[in-house]
Protein backbone atom coordinates (compact mmCIF):
# COMPACT_ATOMS: atom_id res chain seq x y z
CA UNK A 1 0.00 0.00 0.00
CA UNK A 2 1.49 3.35 -1.08
CA UNK A 3 1.67 6.18 1.40
CA UNK A 4 0.12 9.44 0.31
CA UNK A 5 2.42 12.46 0.17
CA UNK A 6 1.52 15.23 2.60
CA UNK A 7 2.08 18.75 1.26
CA UNK A 8 3.92 21.22 3.48
CA UNK A 9 1.19 23.70 2.61
CA UNK A 10 -1.28 21.76 4.72
CA UNK A 11 0.86 19.69 7.09
CA UNK A 12 1.64 21.09 10.48
CA UNK A 13 5.19 20.51 11.66
CA UNK A 14 5.24 21.55 15.27
CA UNK A 15 8.14 23.82 16.04
CA UNK A 16 8.94 23.76 19.71
CA UNK A 17 10.37 27.08 20.76
CA UNK A 18 10.96 27.89 24.36
CA UNK A 19 9.70 31.17 25.73
CA UNK A 20 13.36 32.22 26.07
CA UNK A 21 13.95 31.78 22.32
CA UNK A 22 10.85 33.82 21.53
CA UNK A 23 11.99 36.64 23.83
CA UNK A 24 15.40 36.86 22.13
CA UNK A 25 13.87 38.04 18.85
CA UNK A 26 15.52 41.00 17.13
CA UNK A 27 12.17 41.90 15.52
CA UNK A 28 13.86 41.78 12.11
CA UNK A 29 11.27 39.28 10.86
CA UNK A 30 8.40 41.50 12.00
CA UNK A 31 9.91 44.53 10.27
CA UNK A 32 10.61 42.59 7.04
CA UNK A 33 7.12 41.04 6.78
CA UNK A 34 5.35 44.32 7.60
CA UNK A 35 7.34 46.16 4.93
CA UNK A 36 6.54 43.51 2.29
CA UNK A 37 2.84 43.63 3.25
CA UNK A 38 2.68 47.44 3.05
CA UNK A 39 4.43 47.64 -0.32
CA UNK A 40 2.53 44.61 -1.70
CA UNK A 41 5.79 42.99 -2.83
CA UNK A 42 5.45 39.80 -4.87
CA UNK A 43 7.31 37.09 -2.92
CA UNK A 44 8.52 33.60 -3.80
CA UNK A 45 8.34 30.95 -1.07
CA UNK A 46 10.51 27.86 -1.57
CA UNK A 47 9.32 25.00 0.61
CA UNK A 48 11.26 22.12 2.19
CA UNK A 49 10.18 19.70 -0.55
CA UNK A 50 11.39 22.03 -3.34
CA UNK A 51 7.91 23.27 -4.30
CA UNK A 52 7.66 27.02 -4.75
CA UNK A 53 4.74 29.38 -4.40
CA UNK A 54 4.56 32.99 -5.56
CA UNK A 55 2.23 35.51 -3.97
CA UNK A 56 1.70 38.47 -1.67
CA UNK A 57 1.89 38.28 2.12
CA UNK A 58 -1.58 39.05 3.43
CA UNK A 59 -0.85 38.47 7.14
CA UNK A 60 1.33 36.35 9.40
CA UNK A 61 1.73 35.25 12.99
CA UNK A 62 4.42 33.35 14.86
CA UNK A 63 3.66 30.06 13.06
CA UNK A 64 2.07 30.75 9.65
CA UNK A 65 2.02 33.16 6.71
CA UNK A 66 -1.15 33.76 4.70
CA UNK A 67 -0.28 34.20 1.01
CA UNK A 68 -2.58 35.64 -1.68
CA UNK A 69 -1.90 34.18 -5.13
CA UNK A 70 -5.17 33.94 -7.03
CA UNK A 71 -6.49 32.09 -3.98
CA UNK A 72 -5.33 32.24 -0.41
CA UNK A 73 -3.00 29.74 1.25
CA UNK A 74 -1.66 29.32 4.78
CA UNK A 75 1.96 28.19 4.85
CA UNK A 76 3.54 26.96 8.07
CA UNK A 77 6.82 28.83 8.60
CA UNK A 78 8.48 25.56 9.61
CA UNK A 79 7.91 24.29 6.03
CA UNK A 80 9.61 27.25 4.34
CA UNK A 81 13.21 26.64 3.27
CA UNK A 82 13.66 30.28 2.18
CA UNK A 83 11.78 33.19 0.63
CA UNK A 84 12.73 36.15 -1.50
CA UNK A 85 11.29 39.07 -3.45
CA UNK A 86 10.22 37.68 -6.82
CA UNK A 87 11.99 40.44 -8.78
CA UNK A 88 15.39 39.68 -7.25
CA UNK A 89 17.89 37.43 -9.05
CA UNK A 90 18.60 34.16 -7.26
CA UNK A 91 21.95 32.44 -7.86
Amino acid sequence: MARSRVSPLTAHHAVQLTSVARQESSHAEVFYFQKQMQTQTLMTFVLDDGESLEGFIEWYDQDVIKVRHGGRTLIYKSCIKYLYKSGENQK
